[in-house]
């Protein structure tokens, strides 16, 4: 017998009758819904040693996304980093619809499951207006990148922004979802 696998947009459908007892939502719209996932990578200082290095981390950011990413300027002058106002210090890429859902089931079915030592995602990554931040610290989890692109590996944080309303509303989304927690780690308080 074949089990079929549900896609992020099927499960997020369905998470209206799961969550309807446990929150008493009278409307589906009340639902919580993945609005937007944010991808960001600091690049820092090291875009004054090497002028490329900012190109390079684009062009693995737009193969990892499939989404071109912008170029973050510094907010503000920082002289011990000397960092002038306007540098670019790093590069961010907003997904939405089609490839939001793509990179979700790549990070949750692909990526995440080959993290090195990987036991699951804390329940304190959900803040308290209901978005899941996880960081990571090396860019090769993604089938995107080869082997040869090993010797410049950056760290990158995603966010996946829901429209839940508090933390409880947004763990239990992203456990219909399917993002892997730890387990045993259900409620510390």
């Amino acid at each position: 017998m074949a089990t079929t696998h549900k896609t992020i947009k099927e499960k997020e459908t369905e998470a209206f009758p799961k969550m309807k007892e446990v929150f008493h939502f009278k409307n589906a719209m009340a639902a919580p819904r993945l609005k937007k996932v944010v991808v960001n990578s600091g690049t820092g200082t090291q875009m004054k040693k090497d002028k490329n290095k900012n190109d390079a981390i684009a062009d693995r950011l737009a193969k990892i996304t499939g989404q071109k990413g912008a170029l973050r300027g510094a907010k503000q002058s920082i002289s011990s980093f000397k960092i002038r106002q306007g540098d670019p210090v790093g590069i961010v890429v907003t997904l939405r619809g089609k490839r939001m859902y793509a990179f979700i089931e790549k990070l949750v079915n692909v990526a995440l499951p080959r993290t090195k030592d990987f036991r699951g995602i804390n329940r304190t990554a959900v803040d308290n207006i209901g978005n899941l931040t996880i960081g990571i610290k090396e860019h090769t989890i993604f089938p995107e990148t080869a082997d040869e692109d090993i010797r410049d590996v950056f760290g990158m944080s995603i966010t996946l922004v829901s429209t839940a309303k508090n933390k409880k509303e947004g763990t239990t989304f992203f456990e219909i979802l399917g993002v892997p927690f730890k387990k045993g780690e259900e409620k510390k308080k």
